[in-house]
Parts: C-alpha cells; structure tokens; sequence
C-alpha cells in the first residue's frame, strides 16, 4: 500500500517523437524478420514478434504499458522476462551508451540489436533461446498513467501486477523471471520481496537495496547522485504526472521516516531463486549485492562479483550470458541442466595499475569464512599492528578536495583484502558542530605511485595503458580509485539508523564507526595500502549536477582533527583471506 505521508512531486518533460527511442503511443503488433537490422547495429538471428503499448491495468486502476518482445513461429508458449524502469521501454543501451559513455563503455554497436531496453536483455539475443523479452513503462513514464515512483512499494505493487497479468496472457508458461541492471535491478529486490506467485526467478545484477543509505544519504551526506542527470536527460511523461522530488523530500523529511525506509527491502521476504551480480566499481550498487547475498533466506542464491563495468557485463561478457541462461532455463524453463552445480559464491580480486583481475575465485560463503580481521591502528602517517602508546594528530582542510591524511601499510608478502573493511576514527573540528567525513582505500605501486583499476579488459580499451589515457576520458565509469566508505548487516559494516540528529560541539572529539563498501584487491610483496581521509567525496569524474548547492550550514567548514594514539584508538580493520 502507498505510505501515509504527502509525497513531493516536480514536473519533467514530455517525451519528444524520436528522441531516445520515444514512438507515440500505437498499439499494435508486427513481426521483424530474420536479419533485420533496423538500428545498424546487430542483425536478428530468428523472427520477433513485436506487441506494442500492450496495456495492463494495476490494482488501482492505472494503466501502464509495455512492448512484449517474442518468438515468432512454433515455440509453443515461453516464459517471461520483464525489464522494468522509468526511462522508457524504447529507449535502449545503443541510445545511451553511444551518446554519453566514453569509448561507450566498450560496448559495440554490433554487440547490441537496439531493441533492448537500457540496462535490460537485448531480444536479438533471447527470443530464439525460447523467451518474451517485456519492457515496461513504469508508472508515471512515456504513456503510462501516473506519477513517477521510484523504487518503493508502489513501484513493486505494480511491478507485482504484471508480473501476474503477463503470467495469465495465452502466449506465456506461466513463468516470470526479471533481469537487468542498476534501476532495473533494484526493483528486483522490491518486487520480489512481495512473492508475485508467478515470479519464479529473478537475477539482479548491481542493485543497491536501501537508495536512502546506498544513493541519496550514504553516510548522513545528502547528494543527489547521478539522478539529476537521468531526471534532466532520460525522464520523461507524456501525461505530465511528474516525479518525486528527492530534494524537496529531503529538506522536509531529512531523517529517516516511513517514507525513506519505503525504499529499503526487506530481503528476508524474497522466496524464488537469485542469481547476483556486483563489483566494486559502483558508487551506488555493492553493499545491495552483498546484503541481498547474505539475507535472501533460502540456498537458491548465487552470487558472482564481477571486475567489469556493469554494463560491459551484462552486454559483452559471453560467459555472463552463457550463466544467465543457464540460470533462467532452469527456473523459467524447467530444463535439467546441472545448474544447481554453479558455485554460490566466486569473486574477483583486482590487481590495479595495468594487470587485469583475478577471476573466478570460489568461496564457501561471503563474507570469506577463514578472513582474518587484523587492526591496523593510525600512527603518524603510518598503520601500526599496535595502538601507539603516545598521542599525535592529523588535520585537513575539510572545504578542499584535493586535501586530505593519510596512512600507509607497506605489506611485506602476497596478500589478499576481500571482504568488508571499516574504520573507526576519532575526530573533531574547531569551526563547525558537524562533520562529513570520506574514507577511501587507495593502492600504490613498489615506487610509491598510486594506482587505479580499468573497469574494462585492457584488449577493449583505444590505449594500451592506463598513463596513456587522457585526462579528459578519465571517468568514474572507466577508472576505479579503491573502495570507499548500516542494525547490523555484518559487524564489520555498521547500520546507522539516521533516526536522529546528532551536531557536534566546535572542538569535541567523537568517535567514528565508518562501513567501508566490499574490497577485492591483492597486494604483492613491498605494495603499499594507502588509507586516505578527507571532506569531499574522492572521485575522477562526477556527474553534471543540475540541483542547487546545499544549504551553507551542512557543508564542511575548517579543519578536521584526526586523533590517533593514548585514548584515542582510531584504525582500520582490514579482512584478510588466505591466498591458496
């Protein structure tokens, strides 16, 4: 049911014929044939069947419509895949990626047919494997009734709603899965949190579950993230509905409230078998993964940590899709095909600088039951086994980003970080009864040289190098720093409630519990682990913002006090893994 709070509403545009994807609402049905190539882009392998602006009506009475993507011929009835968002059913990753993302993420145009939804399954690919292929205008986008929700239990209500509508339609086995994305993975995680009886299966791959802690306030820091960008360039409503305004929610609700929390899961609910993705690199995504892996309550789950770009992932990656068929043909198809077999667990170990990764590492379970947690306290510069007897402290500008302190650990053989860091800092500043504070987790060469990991497959890339990249191609979707950092998911990662408010006297030192997002990284012999400490978020390239500054008094002001040694035992506490 739709929460017992006003929901803020802000107008966005109409979509305009042409304009990403957008066609004017026409229902019908057409069949394109072997080897059309519309987009010239990746020609069709078999017919498709094309059922435009296919109306299904929810619970309320709200009309949304899809585009129903299937075999044409004597396939007898086939399952269901759904791709659900609100940024349009037509608009698809060639749109995208080729218009916005440098070398557009690695992603070719003949990898894609254009008909895939952005971030969903292209049905180039998966109509002749035996499936429906539905992309959906959410509530509220392209010709669907409504207002825009994102991600709440009105989202799920009705993503429940057509889950069954489609089960019941003559063409389908009764069988509904959902897979994608981002945005169309999280709504996985609400969706199947109801138990829709015809979702049989769902694959979720980088989808945060809680966008109030892991988007929009991670940390207490309220930011609008990439959503100013999507809201300004990608949303839009022929029916004028508007969306909800993020901001303004924020300035009248900043604590968490009924509202907020209708945006976290509870993955304790979910029934049907999962097959997860994540990785390190997102800046919105991992810890969703992670709490998706260890809460799902059942052993149909399987989680795969990727060193990829998500989605080079999920388009490129011949035995990602070669898995998720695997997946689906099980759980949507029946079919006897060993897949229970898979793994549960496999990671990726990133090696930074110009080394690819380390694929594949199996687990018995995540986080990596033999870890060893060693703290490593903060000491002058340095991280000691030991909490220093004698005090000392460490300041920076809290209003510059390129300020910061850190402290190094020199490792003196092979060795591997995989799991859930965190740190626990004491801190104060003189100038202002609040702090935002950023912990990243930096890694250097033998020589001292910080490094940075290649989010794609150096044979991808237009150079043969991360030096030879440009500064002006140096973007947080190509190019990976090192992780950064809520009732308790893992005691190494601290839920905060954000329940109340908390200021800090001008001077007072407090202590920190910072959860620090999911590292894989292996470090060789006399490598170093740089933990830096700054105000301002640590990143190469972040996205054009649209919304207003905030407001003077929660931004960072003066210096901010690290104290470390005597009383004040402020460290890091790393997860070690056995390297067999």
């Amino acid at each position: 049911m739709p929460i017992p709070l006003q929901i803020a509403y802000k107008p966005i545009g109409k979509p305009e014929v042409g304009v990403n994807g957008y066609k004017a609402y026409n229902p019908h049905s057409e069949v394109l044939p072997k080897g059309w190539n519309g987009f010239d882009a990746k020609p069709l392998d078999s017919d498709i069947r094309i059922d435009h602006d296919v109306e299904i009506k929810m619970r309320d009475g709200a009309r949304l419509y899809c585009d129903v993507y299937r075999p044409e011929g004597s396939q007898g009835k086939v399952p269901a895949i759904i791709s659900w968002s609100c940024y349009g059913k037509k608009y698809s990753a060639l749109d995208m990626l080729h218009s916005v993302c440098v070398w557009a993420c690695c992603v070719k145009r003949s990898d894609l047919s254009g008909l895939e939804k952005f971030e969903g399954l292209d049905p180039q690919k998966w109509c002749p494997r035996g499936y429906a292929i539905v992309s959906v205008d959410s509530r509220g986008s392209g010709h669907s009734d409504g207002s825009m929700e994102i991600m709440n239990s009105q989202d799920a209500e009705d993503c429940y709603d057509v889950i069954e509508a489609l089960a019941g339609m003559d063409w389908c086995n009764g069988k509904v899965g959902m897979a994608g994305n981002s945005a169309l993975a999280i709504i996985q995680w609400h969706a199947a949190a109801l138990r829709p009886p015809h979702l049989a299966a769902i694959a979720p791959w980088e989808g945060s579950g809680d966008i109030y802690r892991e988007q929009f306030f991670r940390g207490g820091v309220f930011t609008m993230s990439n959503f100013d960008l999507i809201t300004h360039f990608i949303l839009k409503s022929e029916k004028g509905g508007g969306l909800e305004d993020f901001a303004e929610m924020y300035r009248r609700h900043p604590l968490s409230n009924v509202y907020w929390e209708d945006k976290r899961v509870d993955m304790t609910k979910v029934q049907c078998p999962v097959y997860i993705c994540g990785s390190d690199l997102s800046s919105i995504h991992p810890m969703g993964s992670v709490r998706g892996w260890m809460e799902v309550p059942h052993d149909k789950k399987w989680i795969r940590w990727s060193s990829f770009q998500e989605w080079y992932e999920l388009y490129c990656q011949p035995d990602a899709d070669e898995e998720l068929r695997r997946f689906f043909d099980r759980y949507l198809r029946d079919e006897s095909n060993g897949w229970e077999k898979t793994p549960k667990v496999r990671w990726s170990a990133l090696q930074f600088g110009n080394k690819e990764a380390i694929h594949d590492i199996q687990y018995s379970d995540f986080p990596v039951p033999q870890t060893q947690y060693r703290e490593l306290y903060l000491d002058n510069g340095k991280l000691s086994d030991s909490s220093p007897g004698s005090s000392s402290m460490a300041q920076y500008n809290s209003e510059d980003g390129k300020s910061y302190s850190s402290f190094s650990y020199t490792f003196e053989k092979r060795s591997r970080l995989l799991g859930l860091p965190k740190a626990i800092l004491h801190m104060s500043c003189l100038d202002h009864n609040d702090m935002s504070v950023f912990v990243i987790l930096r890694k250097k060469d033998r020589d001292g040289n910080l490094l940075m990991h290649l989010a794609f497959p150096f044979d991808a890339i237009p150079y043969k190098t991360i030096e030879d990249i440009p500064e002006k191609e140096r973007q947080s979707l190509n190019l990976h720093l090192g992780s950064t950092g809520n009732r308790s998911v893992h005691q190494q990662f601290p839920f905060h409630p954000h329940d109340k408010e908390e200021k800090v006297p001008p001077g007072e030192i407090v202590e920190l519990e910072i959860g620090i997002w999911p590292m894989g990284v292996d470090f060789e012999e006399q490598e170093t682990l740089e933990v830096q400490i700054s105000g301002q978020f640590p990143s190469i390239a972040e996205y054009t913002a649209f919304s207003k500054p905030r407001p003077e008094d929660e931004r960072n002001k003066g210096q901010h006090r690290i104290h470390c040694g005597g009383e004040y035992k402020s460290k890091v506490i790393l997860p070690f893994v056995p390297i067999e």
